[in-house]
């Protein structure tokens, strides 16, 4: 292979640019940023105490709801801080095996989000079409080791993608990624030679998380769907039915977003770079926003909980 001279070997800094072509208002652009951050971190936040303190809500449906709001606290917190050092107090560089950490935790939250929407499926189609079994099937010991599985099948999947990088490429063609965080393919581009095995190794992961997870989402919702509309009382129907309302405007946002990013990201080649950028980084932040506040309002028992915390903050209610 030949390796030309302006090649950097194994370095040990990389620089995030940001979002190429809009440095002189990425000042401007964090405020949106910050503030999608802040109301994922107290909304998911406030759902894990409602969780936690309430005991008429550690069911199944609540606790990987629970589980939900760790993960986007986690996969909101692994972009959002340095995003900001970068746009807000100029402080482009990190360290090269914090680069590494950072793609793999932010992959490994989105591959586990997917799997705990999954499981949330699996729950409410149990508890729809055969309610007698539920609490037989999913024991809290049960539901301990889907959460297991789930972050261990998510997580070992991205060690590949570590290893190929940290392994296979010695030497970079820069150290300067073009984007606001450590995205898997941003960093590969950057090395020196036939990067094939990761394109190929980072597809596959995709479609195995995400073609796994939607068929199965999908035919249980299909199932779901088929007992509901069965049943004899409208209002049966329509109770069973809310149940879901929550579950399924999360699960379509989330892969709606998904595969228009994966798209216009490999087949958009006349869209700016910087709309990339910034879809790429909505997308990563819009579930950890809006998950809070669709189980908020679509959740009577969470909404009703809600409403007595602020009911109690407030002094002129008493």
């Amino acid at each position: 292979m030949y390796i030309p001279n302006s090649t950097i070997f194994m370095p040990s800094i990389f620089t995030l640019r940001g979002i190429p072509g809009l440095e002189s208002v990425q000042c401007w652009i964090g405020i949106p940023f910050f503030a999608m951050y802040l109301i994922a971190i107290i909304g998911n936040s406030l759902l894990l105490i409602i969780i936690k303190t309430e005991h008429s809500l550690h069911e199944p449906m609540y606790i990987f709801l629970g589980m939900l709001a760790v993960t986007d606290i986690a996969l909101a917190t692994s972009i959002v801080p340095k995003m900001l050092g970068v746009f807000w107090f100029h402080v482009p560089e990190i360290h090269f095996n914090s680069c590494l950490f950072q793609m793999w935790l932010i992959h490994t939250f989105q591959c586990t989000e997917s799997g705990i929407l999954l499981a949330m499926a699996l729950d409410r189609y149990v508890a729809i079409c055969y309610p007698l079994r539920h609490a037989t099937i999913f024991t809290h010991q049960v539901i301990t080791q889907i959460g297991a599985v789930v972050t261990l099948r998510a997580g070992l999947l991205m060690i590949p993608c570590l290893v190929l990088i940290k392994c296979r490429y010695k030497y970079y063609h820069t150290t300067v990624i073009s984007h606001s965080y450590c995205e898997h393919m941003a960093i590969v581009k950057l090395a020196v030679g036939n990067v094939q095995i990761n394109k190929i190794y980072g597809l596959f992961v995709a479609f195995i998380v995400a073609g796994f997870d939607i068929i199965f989402i999908t035919l249980s919702y299909i199932q779901i769907f088929t007992t509901v509309f069965r049943l004899p009382q409208k209002e049966a129907r329509i109770k069973s039915f809310n149940t879901c309302i929550a579950h399924i405007c999360v699960f379509l946002q989330l892969y709606f977003l998904s595969f228009f990013s994966f798209f216009t990201h490999r087949f958009g080649s006349h869209i700016p770079t910087y709309i990339h950028i910034l879809f790429s980084s909505f997308y990563l932040l819009v579930p950890p926003f809006l998950n809070p506040l669709v189980y908020g309002a679509k959740t009577k028992q969470i909404r009703i909980h809600v409403l007595k915390i602020f009911s109690s903050l407030n002094p002129s209610s008493s």
